[in-house]
């Protein structure tokens, strides 16, 4: 949940960008742009699959046809409409941890979901091929987000996507991949979407791209797209025109003319490096606080970093704990849909400032250490989250 800044609560919990990260002077003046340029268009309502021209700009940094593009109000709206399209035509397979919004999205639908282990860097693929010969139900799709993931941070590498990428083609498997964070990218070799890979196979029919610039540049924006294959891009149009009479076409105008002005690749420099100054504050003091106890993967950009609890502890235990102490944050079960990450926390670094994320860490590693130093008896016990 959001705080106030004069809560005297430091949050980690919710994936959010701290305002000192957007590109305010460009996004007034992309506005002022816009209404001169497009204001007869993008006032009024729209088509479905949103404002032409910026369907087009993106269409050419994917080099797919303009058609394929659908630009829906935030990525996890596009997710929900693929999700009504594609659900119903078998099980879907998730990683394990997930984004846990696309968990609760996939509960609701009622949709068979089959879980695939994450190793630790991306997707099991161990795991994945061993359920792909066995010749079960063939899956509808596999959700995966293999570049900056949501809960750990990871990274598939490129020999790992390729992998991934024939293994897609050699079974027919849809592949959604979310993609909401790898803009924000400050580390490690660069990668390719799995999108580009399927593309140069000859393979683009396998293939579903979603992205935000939520994340990226502002979520009051609420501009996410998807590139889709052309089997799929009418329905989910149409999907689409069911659920809302016009996306909004203002924000996608302002967003059209924040990339035509070039503000993009500038805003992301500052952007990479405030985020790798939070993150390297929060894996500080962590290390100062649980080092050689608790286990972490340093995330190579975004928002979080996925902390393994050291000594046995349970995240609803530390998080009561936490509570008391005035810090928060998301605990594991909910990135698990069949249940687990009991061990686990998502921390976001993101939000607060760095002095917050010093004492937030502070805090939460006092509290771990009150409750590994106290008797198992004397720990506070709360439901698991296995069901949310």
């Amino acid at each position: 949940m959001a705080l106030r800044p004069d809560s005297g609560v430091i949050s980690f919990a919710r994936g959010i960008p701290s305002p000192d990260l957007f590109p305010a002077r460009e996004l007034a003046e992309a506005s002022r742009r816009a209404f001169a340029k497009h204001s007869d268009t993008a006032l009024n309502y729209g088509p479905p699959a949103g404002f032409r021209p910026l369907a087009e700009r993106l269409g050419d940094r994917h080099g797919v046809a303009p058609g394929r593009v659908v630009i829906t109000p935030g990525s996890y709206i596009l997710l929900t409409l693929l999700v009504r399209v594609l659900a119903g035509s078998g099980p879907v397979l998730v990683e394990a941890p997930a984004y846990d919004r696309v968990n609760s999205l996939l509960r609701e639908t009622g949709a068979r979901v089959i879980q695939i282990p994450h190793n630790g860097y991306g997707t099991d693929l161990d795991a994945l091929e061993r359920y792909l010969a066995a010749g079960e139900e063939p899956p509808a799709f596999l959700y995966v987000m293999p570049t900056v993931h949501n809960p750990t941070g990871t990274t598939i590498p490129p020999p790992d996507r390729e992998r991934l990428a024939d293994l897609a083609v050699r079974h027919g498997l849809l592949l959604v991949e979310d993609d909401p964070y790898g803009q924000l990218r400050f580390g490690g070799e660069p990668v390719a979407p799995l999108h580009s890979l399927l593309e140069a196979r000859g393979a683009g029919h396998l293939a579903v791209f979603a992205s935000s610039f939520s994340k990226i540049v502002a979520p009051g924006l609420r501009v996410g797209y998807g590139v889709l294959p052309e089997h799929l891009a009418g329905p989910v149009t149409e999907a689409a025109l069911e659920t809302y009479v016009s996306p909004p076409m203002w924000p996608q105008a302002v967003v059209h003319e924040f990339l035509e002005a070039g503000f993009l690749p500038g805003h992301l420099v500052r952007a990479r490096t405030m985020l790798r100054e939070r993150r390297d504050a929060l894996t500080g003091a962590l290390e100062a606080g649980l080092g050689g106890q608790a286990r972490w993967e340093t995330p190579d950009g975004g928002y979080f970093l996925w902390l393994e609890l050291p000594g046995g502890l349970r995240s609803d235990d530390l998080l009561a704990e936490c509570e008391r102490a005035g810090v928060m944050f998301a605990p594991g079960p909910g990135f698990f849909y069949h249940g687990g990450g009991e061990r686990y926390a998502r921390l976001c670094f993101s939000f607060p400032s760095l002095d917050d994320i010093r004492a937030g860490a502070d805090r939460l590693t006092a509290a771990a250490r009150r409750l590994l130093n106290a008797p198992t008896t004397q720990r506070t016990t709360r439901g698991g989250r296995d069901d949310r």
